[in-house]
């Protein structure tokens, strides 16, 4: 795939296409109207929540919307294609896999072209899933740091919080700003829990979101409301995690509801999983689920902060719903931002849904601001920490 450079090179007819495609579905052209409004500007003492405010009001939709997708791209740095993504969706985050990594200062790069050409009001979050142990990127030349479950059985939680500070202090320096972890759930497999006590898990991940919060990185709790019972991987298929309510209340709820109860929301997201758990709702996937997102996780446990999906792509749920059905559904249930990992064709597809459902009036454009607020709080609130 040809790299991006500056200069005047023609833009593949592939890519024409799909603009022209894109644009007829959107219903938009090039017009002066259609310019971005500049940044707002606010008085430098101005509080977080004017700024906040100020920022979203000065967003045109098609801004709102991006900032509401977070997608996978190709290759090892940027390219056409993922520059296409980015200007003309105005996607808010990009994830990396090792198919984007091969050394250390090749990732600094890379995350340094992504924010500086993706042109856009705000910086990207650009995540990775570096948990520890199996689940970890580019081993070779990032050294993972244990795996939860070998942390968790030292006996002692400060060293989950001296692997998080470690592992935010290498993410950072090649260019990252969110670590799609700690994992919050109970006996997950692979190494992936730091045990299967309830109380002693809590201590682990609590000192964990501590390790982050020193070093300032944005982490996530996941997967909520708790994926360590599944005895189906939902990267394969649907899982249905049959536990009555009270279980669920006095174990895999309790990482989550104890650090929602101590943590700033500024500071981190919640993944939801794509199992269904019918002692919650017996009909839909948490990640589309409005009884597990808003019920339970915004009005019970009282969670301000940022919600995203599990990858879309995942057999758990794509053998359900179509990209844009699944986006539409979660972002109803309460989702703030709809995670797409891989194809281009799947990120396109999201976006176009939930900009066609806000203008066709299924979504009101004031959910929207609810979920781009809860967004642009985190970004303004890290960049404030760290600039």
């Amino acid at each position: 795939m040809k790299k991006f450079v500056n200069s005047s090179a023609c833009v593949p007819s592939c890519l024409i296409f799909i603009l022209a495609l894109s644009l007829l579905l959107m219903g938009c052209g090039f017009s002066q109207k259609d310019a971005p409004p500049p940044k707002p500007t606010v008085p430098e003492n101005a509080s977080l929540d004017e700024k906040v405010d100020a920022m979203v009001a000065s967003m045109t939709l098609k801004e709102k919307i991006g900032q509401m997708v977070m997608i996978g791209i190709h290759g090892t740095d940027v390219t056409e294609d993922s520059l296409f993504m980015l200007h003309q969706y105005h996607i808010g985050g990009i994830i990396l896999y090792d198919r984007n990594m091969e050394s250390q200062e090749q990732v600094r790069l890379l995350n340094a072209h992504l924010q500086e050409q993706a042109q856009e009001k705000l910086p990207l979050f650009i995540g990775v899933d570096e948990e520890g142990g199996l689940v970890a990127r580019m081993k070779d030349a990032l050294p993972p740091p244990p795996s939860e479950q070998e942390i968790g059985e030292t006996g002692n939680p400060e060293n989950a919080r001296i692997w998080a500070a470690k592992t935010a202090v290498a993410l950072k320096g090649i260019g990252f700003n969110l670590n799609f972890a700690p994992v919050a759930d109970l006996g997950m497999e692979r190494g992936r829990s730091y045990g299967n006590d309830p109380a002693s898990v809590t201590k682990f991940v609590r000192e964990a979101a501590n390790g982050y919060e020193q070093e300032g990185l944005i982490y996530c709790l996941k997967h909520f409301p708790g994926l360590g019972k599944s005895v189906v991987d939902t990267h394969r298929d649907m899982s249905v995690i049959n536990v009555p309510i009270a279980t669920l209340q006095e174990e895999d709820l309790l990482p989550f509801r104890t650090l929602i109860t101590e943590k700033n929301p500024e500071n981190y997201f919640i993944l939801i999983s794509h199992a269904i758990y019918p002692a919650l709702d017996d009909e839909s996937p948490s990640s589309v689920s409005p009884i597990i997102q808003t019920a339970l996780l915004r009005q019970e446990l009282e969670y301000q902060g940022v919600i995203i999906t599990d990858d879309i792509a995942m057999g758990a749920v794509s053998k359900l719903y179509t990209p844009g059905e699944l986006a539409l559904k979660a972002v109803e249930a309460g989702t703030d931002i709809v995670l797409s990992c891989h194809e281009y064709q799947n990120s396109t597809e999201v976006y176009l849904k939930l900009l066609e459902a806000v203008e066709q009036g299924k979504i009101k454009e004031e959910r929207i601001n609810e979920s781009v607020k809860r967004i642009v709080r985190v970004k303004l609130a890290h960049l404030a920490k760290t600039n």
